[in-house]
């Protein structure tokens, strides 16, 4: 195994481990969860590049007759990248003590303040930084307030 396929399978792995996180160990975590909210898929470009480039290698792999192991992980590591950017859902867990926002626990005492941009994104501003929330729908947004002041 060449150093560039252990990289491969150590990324793979991460990524799996990932997804096993993200969509089985975080919603039950912190207790039940009160809502969860669709988010809207950002970069999508970068994913179309990161995807383009791995399908490359694995032309390229084939048309030299690579190793078969090496083939078999940049076609894992393309389904992947594709679930990854295009068929998994961001989304955001509220629960009763605070919030999952990109895989980071938030306390809600932490929020600020509260604005909603024009374009329909959420903004909160917690102490060093801000998050900002582009739901999917925009009636989303009154369920996150409200859950907001009920939690609060």
């Amino acid at each position: 195994m060449s150093l560039t396929d252990l990289l491969m399978a150590c990324c793979i792995a991460a990524l799996l481990l990932f997804a096993i996180y993200d969509e089985v160990i975080l919603p039950r975590r912190r207790g039940p969860t009160r809502l969860r909210v669709a988010l809207r898929r950002q970069h999508k470009i970068d994913s179309l590049i990161f995807i383009g480039l791995l399908l490359i290698l694995l032309w390229n792999n084939i048309s030299h007759q690579g190793p078969q192991l090496t083939t078999s992980l940049l076609m894992v590591l393309s389904f992947l990248a594709f679930w990854l950017f295009w068929l998994r859902r961001p989304k955001l867990l509220m629960k009763s003590e605070g919030l999952f926002y990109a895989g980071v626990w938030i306390d809600y005492r932490r929020i600020q303040g509260m604005n909603l941009s024009e374009d329909g994104i959420l903004v909160i501003q917690l102490e060093q930084r801000r998050l900002l929330i582009a739901v999917q729908q925009l009636d989303d947004l009154e369920r996150i307030y409200t859950t907001l002041v009920e939690a609060r």
